[in-house]
C-alpha cells in the first residue's frame, strides 16, 4: 500500500488527477447533469467514490483541513465545460 499524501501540492495534484479520470469517464453524463441543473444528483456515485479514493490516499490531517477535492471538482469537472448550456452560467 503505497505512503500516505502529506504535502498539499500532492493532495491536489492526486484530487485532479481523479476529477479528470471522472470527467473523462462520463462526459455525456456531465454535460446532461449541467444542461438539466442537476449534476451533483447525476454524478453522486462518480464523485462519492473519487472522494473516497482521495480521502483514503491522504493524511487524514491534511484531508481535515482542506477542500482540494471539492475545488478539483469545480475547476477540472464544471471549469472544463463551460461550453455546455446550462441555466446558471
Amino acid at each position: 500500500m503505497p505512503a500516505l499524501i502529506e504535502t498539499p501540492e500532492q493532495a491536489q495534484r492526486l484530487a485532479r488527477a481523479i476529477c479528470s479520470d471522472i470527467s473523462l469517464y462520463n462526459a455525456e453524463k456531465i454535460a446532461k447533469g449541467i444542461e438539466e441543473d442537476d449534476f451533483f444528483e447525476v454524478l453522486h456515485d462518480e464523485l462519492e467514490e473519487g472522494r473516497e479514493l482521495y480521502k483514503s490516499r491522504v493524511a487524514p490531517a491534511l484531508y481535515a483541513r482542506s477542500n482540494y477535492y471539492d475545488r478539483a471538482v469545480v475547476d477540472v469537472i464544471l471549469g472544463r465545460k463551460k461550453s455546455v448550456r446550462s441555466k446558471i452560467w
